[in-house]
């Protein structure tokens, strides 16, 4: 079992999107499930319908699961283990004020030291512990011997007791904090293989340390991705015009050797590995996104793109693909298809020209070709091929410049007389 595990306070970006992915691909190339926890137990940081849109954009990408775990739900289960440690000895109550905790960390800081927790509260005597009305939080025992994470990425990787350390599980409400409440979570739910940002990468070993002082042995791989050092929101990018299949094509291309350019995500399930992608760190690069989403846009459906414009019509589709080598996005893309579809502004070098078309046009037949288009109108008006084509253009695109005239014609001749008025 594999997990994706947002939390529902913000947008979600494109660096949880590419853990989504690489999830659903590693899931699907093992031939397991995946689940979607959405971590919402820091209630005052949760945003209303976040965890509804975070579904709607796996859903926009065709990343499928097999059931929803909220976090919340299972806060009866974080109390009750954090009880088992405590009453077994492998956690404590801790009752060392903010201020206090405060002052250790400035004097280590002041010393150039790391700060760790000095176990201060472990071995109180029963009645100090007992008797004390003070707020309390639940720590953990800090682990013996060193702990060793296998990561599919990284390697082997070491931790001290130290780093470690002694830390709380439960906050002084009685919440479990996220380090605690992930770890029994993915106990709970048998994941077998987390994938997720290195800059995660420091709960890992407490984690690990939470399981085994809860008797859970079962063997977890990690895959610690790294992380992008320019983050950007997924909403943003689909409304500015990026395509889905055009970002997943991005995320799963990035820092990983991929059989070819353009694909679609069910293409890369066929050749994805996981132990493929680098370690080497992320950035977001615009321009490369760019020439994605527009092999995207070559590569799509023509009724399907022509919906992108506003219409529902392959023709319509058509014309706009001609368009695409000037444009990145579909947002872009309709800027230059809705001008064709509005009132002109003739230029005033051309409005005698202009005029003379439009009146030839008015009783004129339909033409399947171009060739004979063009020949009736300059019969008609009279006016020399270089005195024709641009004025022609203008009627038709509402622009002095782009593809082909001929190209176009094909693809608006049956729009003539709603476009030429």
């Amino acid at each position: 079992m594999l997990r994706f595990a947002p939390s529902p306070t913000g947008d979600i970006s494109l660096e949880d999107l590419r853990i989504a992915l690489l999830n659903y691909l590693a899931a699907k190339q093992h031939n397991e499930d995946i689940i979607v926890r959405i971590e919402d137990i820091q209630k005052e940081k949760n945003v209303e319908g976040k965890d509804q849109e975070i579904l709607d954009i796996l859903a926009l990408f065709g990343i499928e699961y097999s059931h929803v775990v909220y976090q919340s739900q299972n806060v009866r289960f974080h109390s009750a283990m954090a009880l088992d440690l405590l009453h077994r000895k492998k956690a404590f109550s801790c009752f060392c004020s903010d201020e206090w905790l405060d002052k250790k960390r400035q004097e280590a800081k002041d010393a150039n030291t790391t700060y760790h927790y000095d176990d201060a509260c472990r071995n109180l005597p029963p009645e100090l512990v007992i008797d004390n009305t003070a707020p309390f939080s639940v720590r953990i025992v800090r682990p013996e011997k060193p702990i060793v994470i296998d990561d599919t990425i990284k390697g082997d990787i070491v931790f001290q007791p130290d780093t470690v350390d002694s830390f709380v599980i439960m906050n002084r409400d009685k919440t479990p904090t996220a380090t605690f409440a992930s770890a029994v979570d993915d106990m709970l739910s048998d994941i077998s293989f987390i994938i997720r940002s290195d800059k995660h990468l420091d709960q890992t070993p407490k984690q690990e340390h939470i399981r085994k002082q809860l008797g859970y042995d079962k063997t977890i791989r990690y895959a610690h991705i790294p992380s992008f050092a320019n983050d950007v929101s997924v909403t943003s990018l689909l409304e500015q015009g990026y395509l889905p299949e055009a970002i997943s094509n991005y995320l799963i291309s990035i820092g990983n050797n991929v059989p070819q350019k353009i694909f679609t995500l069910n293409e890369a399930k066929e050749w994805f590995q996981i132990d493929m992608l680098t370690n080497s760190p992320i950035h977001f690069d615009i321009d490369i996104l760019n020439t994605i989403n527009k092999e995207h846009l070559k590569l799509m459906d023509a009724k399907e793109l022509s919906r992108y414009v506003g219409f529902a019509d392959a023709e319509i589709g058509e014309l706009a693909r001609l368009y695409v080598d000037e444009i990145c996005t579909t947002k872009e893309l309709k800027k230059q298809i809705a001008p064709i579809f509005e009132s002109r502004d003739i230029p005033e070098d051309y409005k005698e020209a202009t005029s003379k078309i439009i009146a030839a046009l008015q009783n004129a037949p339909h033409f399947e070709e171009y060739s004979a288009f063009e020949e009736y109108i300059m019969q008609k008006t009279d006016l020399s091929k270089e005195n024709f084509l641009q004025p022609l253009r203008i009627l038709l695109t509402n622009r002095v410049d782009g593809p082909d005239i001929e190209k176009i014609y094909k693809y608006l001749k049956n729009y003539i007389r709603e476009i030429i008025k």
